[in-house]
């Protein structure tokens, strides 16, 4: 009698603990650290299969927790894709997603972000108690209506603390870089002043030499109006690194422009520093990689050591510097109180070359990349996630998830409570990640491209199958490339794609590299599958409700209204960091 009322007492706690421990757990208020890379592809690291990139911490992380095989981006470009991580919602229902060519924020200087109505993940945990961070890339927008309202900026949207960058890596942020910023516009518009240039230097001639009848006032007039034009586009195009390539620290610009031999060891040193100010917790911190986007600058400890060129040894020193902060972690003795998350924006930028040299990731298996809004290899992105004690170790998933995810499940780990007045798109992973539940709760994501559907994914849960309908697809240059070479980037829209009647599909279970479109001959559910995905679009379009453009061409231009400055406009130049940091 004894022994059985012990083994029920064992029986009842073992229950108890499957299925209310992590309820005590979170009663705890584990602390939570997000790496999120950039431009990285699901290809480029060991624990997805690369054993030519060493990227042992990543690797690391994958086998002392779980990993997502079918880990899904919102959207395959930098600004959209972090707006829905941060707020668990398509960038449609934001106002994040473009209907022009203008897909991502072109300058700190431009009027469209993040929403300030818009409720991040970090406002919630701040409001649980976290102490919040922000460390590394933004992109999500600085001003509104002047140059120091701060609506879009971190410090608005629940992070108690910025360091970084609030926009992106550019070409040129390094000397000697050819620009990558509107490329064809600006031809076109060094075309047009040359133009005007040479019609002035005519005209004047001709009066002089008599052969033109006009008068001094009209060659004043062109030499004006040429003037002026020129001023109006180079005053921008002609200073980028000054007005892009800036590091603040919550409202202060430290760096105007900002020096890339030294960035990586600030932002390393910011991070640890975090961990250690706020180790009695709980607290959240986002590390935001500015890695691996082109340029790819690297310190000269990383340069030539891996067997990928410049990308290899970017991605290596990225690696190194999760190692650095995951020790600050143990170092506090902080790992088996810590939920922690890698992942990538979206796919590796197989556009990304300069002459024979690759500068972009490897999407493995998986069709097309950046800038695609369909192909798996533009949203199929690394999904780590660790939790000692608390999530099983050595886990894999293959079930479909998002990045939108990450919301409710944060949400659920502080105790908050997910807003009640807006559409969350993201599912709470928390049961999947523990092994108590076997099935993802998505059952459709849908994949677009700017403002544009491209595809949609029905997980039909009774069969196992994975389908995937296209509706619209780029026109790859040149054709069969498997990518819009000499286009820098995928379009959404236009001549560049093409729709398709009736949709591509394919069953990703079966073909994850979508390589055989199925028919109505090839598979008998195709019309059934089609009918099926074409409700719910028509259902998910029902949620959806106008909301202000925040990428429209007008969000987009350069303002030097809003510019930030650490001088005097348009004398912007600072170096506070000087001297401050030592070399990795």
């Amino acid at each position: 009698l004894y022994f059985r009322r012990y083994f029920l007492m064992a029986l009842t706690s073992c229950l108890f603990w499957n299925t209310f421990g992590l309820s005590e757990a979170v009663g705890s208020k584990p602390n939570i650290l997000l790496f999120l890379a950039d431009d990285l592809g699901i290809g480029d690291i060991g624990c997805y299969g690369n054993n030519t990139i060493r990227t042992p911490n990543i690797d690391r992380l994958a086998r002392e927790g779980v990993k997502l095989t079918q880990h899904i981006a919102a959207a395959p470009l930098c600004t959209p894709s972090r707006a829905a991580f941060l707020t668990g919602r398509y960038p449609i229902r934001s106002g994040m997603a473009s209907s022009n060519r203008y897909r991502a924020l072109q300058w700190n200087a431009g009027s469209g972000g993040l929403p300030p109505n818009e409720t991040t993940f970090a406002r919630l945990l701040q409001q649980q108690g976290y102490t919040t961070g922000l460390i590394g890339k933004w992109h999500q927008g600085v001003n509104c209506e002047s140059f120091n309202d701060h609506c879009h900026h971190p410090l608005n949207h629940g992070f108690d603390y910025f360091y970084g960058m609030p926009f992106t890596l550019q070409n040129a942020c390094q000397e000697n870089k050819p620009h990558d910023l509107d490329v064809a516009l600006q031809a076109k518009l060094w075309l047009y002043s040359q133009i005007i240039i040479l019609a002035v230097l005519t005209l004047t001639a001709g009066k002089l030499t008599g052969l033109i009848l006009i008068r001094w006032k009209i060659i004043a007039f062109f030499t004006l109006a040429g003037g002026l034009f020129f001023i109006s586009w180079y005053s921008s195009y002609g200073f980028v690194q000054y007005w892009n390539c800036i590091l603040m620290r919550n409202h202060d610009i430290t760096e105007q422009p900002m020096r890339l031999e030294r960035t990586a060891s600030l932002m390393l040193k910011e991070a640890v520093s975090f961990i250690k100010r706020n180790k009695h917790g709980p607290f959240l911190l986002f590390v935001s990689f500015l890695h691996v986007h082109t340029p790819l600058f690297t310190t000269k400890k990383f340069l030539g050591k891996s067997r990928h060129g410049l990308y290899g040894d970017n991605v290596e020193e990225m690696d190194w510097m999760v190692g650095k902060i995951l020790d600050s972690l143990d170092k506090e003795g902080l790992k088996n109180h810590t939920f922690t998350y890698f992942a990538s924006d979206h796919g590796g930028h197989l556009e990304a070359q300069e002459g024979s040299a690759q500068l972009g990731g490897w999407n493995g298996i998986y069709k097309g990349g950046k800038g695609m809004g369909g192909w798996e290899g533009g949203i199929r992105v690394p999904g780590v996630f660790r939790w000692p004690g608390v999530l099983p170790a050595g886990t894999v998933i293959d079930e479909p998830t998002s990045l939108m995810d990450i919301y409710p499940t944060l949400v659920h780990l502080a105790g908050a409570i997910l807003p009640q007045d807006r559409v969350i798109d993201g599912r709470n992973l928390v049961p999947l990640l523990q092994g108590r539940a076997q099935k993802s709760e998505h059952e459709f994501l849908f994949h677009y491209c700017g403002s544009y559907l491209h595809a949609v994914r029905w997980h039909e849960k009774d069969s196992g199958a994975i389908w995937k309908a296209h509706y619209v697809t780029p026109v790859f240059h040149p054709p069969g490339a498997g990518a819009c070479y000499g286009k820098g980037i995928c379009p959404c829209f236009g001549e560049g794609v093409t729709h398709h009647y009736p949709p591509l599909l394919f069953d990703l279970s079966e073909d994850p590299s979508e390589a055989k479109p199925l028919s109505a001959d090839t598979e008998p559910l195709f019309h059934t599958v089609i009918k099926k995905i074409g409700r719910a679009i028509e259902e998910h379009r029902r949620t959806l409700t106008p909301v202000p453009e925040q990428l429209s061409v007008y969000n987009a231009v350069w303002k030097p209204w809003l510019q930030p400055c650490c001088g005097t406009f348009p004398f912007c130049w600072c170096d506070k960091e000087g001297g401050s940091t030592q070399s990795l």
